[in-house]
């Protein structure tokens, strides 16, 4: 792929759906889908107040930036503007108490820890 432009403001937020994963109150936008590994890496996340995502693990790393909102990854608070990496193999769970808007680059597949 030599370019890909997606423009966010005509795409609808649709409910993140992942298969016995509680994902009540958070919303995706794809901004990049990848056709070899069938997944996008690229993505937005909307969280609702009070919105929660489970612990899990980052095999290949994470990147976030908080767009609006405040949000919580693990025992650190995040809120509009600031940026997060997350090495390879590091784990946390989400939890946004007033609701958040991130964009999220996460080049694998994550892994939730039971």
């Amino acid at each position: 792929m030599e370019k890909q432009i997606t423009k966010s403001n005509e795409t609808e937020w649709k409910p993140l759906i992942e298969e016995g994963v509680k994902t009540d109150g958070v919303y995706v936008k794809v901004l990049r889908s990848d056709e070899n590994t069938k997944r996008s890496p690229t993505i937005l996340l909307k969280f609702e107040p009070g919105a929660s995502y489970p612990n899990h693990n980052h095999p290949a790393g994470e990147e976030a930036f908080i767009l609006e909102g405040e949000i919580r990854f693990g025992p650190d608070q995040l809120n509009a503007g600031d940026y997060l990496y997350t090495s390879p193999g590091k784990t946390h769970s989400v939890f946004s108490r007033t609701g958040c808007t991130l964009l999220l680059v996460i080049p694998e597949e994550v892994e939730i820890l039971k």
